[in-house]
């Protein structure tokens, strides 16, 4: 019995392994040696929705304004925030006329208010290429030029990039690296980039990159209006129009803070998480993966030392590291926090927990509050 159990923990521990060491390859940014010749410099609004982001809006406004080699105009809307977000942008506004504020209208019924605000924002947009930005993420000098670049070269029509993801307290290093390791550990990139497919959507929300003319043939943000989810969703209603999307490492493009302590990880993981993982379907096939995998290990290597059943602790052993496999190649590739591999069996266990506590508030009908609001 244990020996079995051993196999199948081993057999779950390397799938996302082999996965994350053929994906990475296809994942990570490199910028061409051979950039894309264009007769007129590439001209971006760069659109960002802000609420309450007095501490970080000035950072990401200025890093996207330090933008090289494009035409850009910076557009903020102020979604009713209670803070001096509307304030500092006036005040960087009337330093740079490549600055813009807009001030949302009422939030309608139906819509979350991240992709109303975004709906609006490509609505002012000035320029044909859009980059919907999220107010905490700070571009490097060249992400746009390098962004445009690639979206020329594989004529995607919607194209996304990871951050580089910023971690501070416990919970952050535990938690924030998961992206990566569920991205890369269960979605074969080839396929997804093969196949316009809806089922191999993927994105990041916190950086988007489209042109208008696909925005507006994949029904703008009002095709996702009621979801908090547009990492998921978003590259989901470009597939339904039969239009291709992309996610790559951003690294070196940009760098952003999603959460600041234990409550807000917690917080920002059960807000949309019945969108994802925490989906009525998905949420048994994935707990099996993602505990058989990174949890079971450990519990049969422990109950097989107990036992004294040397074989089935072998196999555990080399499961328990097999199934921190992917994390250490994160941390040495996307600069993650290593205390996350050292803990990736908790951080994992703590992960699934969520999911589950986030379907029953779903359930019960509990929807938990972000940046003041509870819609969708």
């Amino acid at each position: 019995m244990i020996l079995a159990v051993s196999i199948v923990a081993f057999l779950l521990a390397f799938l996302p392994l082999w996965m994350f060491w053929n994906n990475v390859p296809l994942f990570l940014f490199e910028r061409s040696r051979h950039p894309v010749d264009r007769e007129e410099r590439a001209s971006v609004s760069v659109l960002i929705p802000a609420r309450d982001e007095a501490s970080s809006i000035g950072a990401s406004v200025g890093a996207a304004l330090a933008n090289q080699e494009v035409d850009l105009e910076v557009v903020v809307l102020d979604d009713h925030s209670t803070d001096a977000t509307a304030e500092i942008v006036q005040n960087l506004a009337a330093s740079d006329p490549r600055v813009r504020l807009l001030t949302s209208e009422p939030l309608p019924e139906g819509w979350n208010g991240k992709q109303f605000a975004c709906r609006q924002l490509a609505d002012a947009a000035s320029h044909d290429h859009l980059v919907f930005l999220d107010a905490d993420v700070r571009l490097s000098e060249r992400a746009l030029a390098d962004l445009l670049d690639r979206k020329q070269r594989t004529a995607v029509a919607l194209l996304s990039a990871f951050p580089h993801q910023q971690t501070g307290s416990w919970l952050e290093k535990w938690i924030i690296p998961l992206m990566h390791f569920i991205l890369l550990g269960y979605l074969p990139l080839h396929r997804m980039r093969g196949s316009a497919d809806p089922a191999f959507a993927a994105g990041c929300g916190q950086l988007f990159l489209t042109r208008k003319d696909q925005y507006l043939k994949a029904g703008t943000h009002q095709a996702i209006a009621e979801s908090r989810h547009d990492g998921l969703k978003l590259p989901r209603a470009y597939r339904h129009a039969d239009l291709m999307t992309d996610v790559i490492d951003g690294t070196e493009l940009a760098e952003c803070r999603m959460y600041h302590n234990a409550a807000e990880v917690i917080r920002g993981v059960l807000k949309n998480a019945v969108e994802g993982i925490a989906n009525p379907k998905l949420i048994v096939p994935f707990t099996i993966m993602l505990i058989g995998g990174a949890v079971l290990p450990l519990v049969v290597l422990i109950w097989a030392i107990v036992e004294s059943s040397w074989a089935a602790a072998v196999i555990a052993a080399l499961a328990v590291i097999l199934g921190h496999g992917p994390r250490a190649i994160a941390a040495k590739h996307f600069r993650q926090p290593w205390s996350g591999v050292l803990f990736h069996s908790i951080s994992v266990l703590v992960l699934v927990l969520l999911q589950w506590v986030a379907l029953a508030n779903h359930l019960l009908g509990r929807q938990v509050a972000w940046r003041g609001r509870a819609e969708s």
